[in-house]
């Protein structure tokens, strides 16, 4: 029969890390967090839109003529709402990887605006779909939370009966 170890750390190497953690701290922190990640997802965005890899007629277009201001605005606010609920999952229960997730969701949105240029409401349908992502992303992380919690309590209760 397969038995969990009775101190499941002492199982793993000290050498690895893991990629799911706890990230708790202070207040600023976590915004200095928020604001990296959407910062470094709008830039990667802006430089994505900047060249285009092949031919005209493969692919996405560089960047569309008109004003960018409006979009990277809107992405960077976007952005800090998505990297907010990220971080504030991330400090509660461990999320895997959740700058790649933040940064990959403003990333794409930004370069699509940029190459498209879509209306405001076409922007806030893509919004909708990266915060769809997210908060599927944090789902798992909280399921996966609460399951280990009912594990660790009845392995307890076990323990004591």
């Amino acid at each position: 029969m397969n038995d969990l170890p009775e101190n499941p750390d002492a199982s793993v190497d000290s050498d690895d890390s893991e990629d799911a953690e706890v990230r708790p701290g202070p207040l600023w922190r976590h915004a200095v967090w928020v604001v990296a990640v959407t910062a470094a997802g709008v830039v990667l965005g802006w430089v994505g839109a900047l060249f285009r890899i092949g031919p005209e007629e493969f692919g996405l277009p560089p960047a569309a003529p008109g004003a960018l201001w409006p979009y990277l605005l809107a992405w960077t606010a976007i952005g800090l709402a998505l990297a907010a609920v990220l971080r504030f999952v991330a400090a509660k229960v461990p999320v895997y990887e959740p700058e790649t997730a933040a940064i990959g969701v403003v990333l794409i949105g930004t370069r699509l605006s940029l190459g498209w240029r879509p209306e405001p409401l076409e922007v806030a349908g893509i919004a909708a779909v990266g915060l769809l992502l997210v908060a599927v992303w944090c789902a798992v992380a909280l399921r996966g939370a609460a399951v280990v919690r009912r594990t660790e309590e009845v392995s307890r209760a076990r323990g004591t009966a």
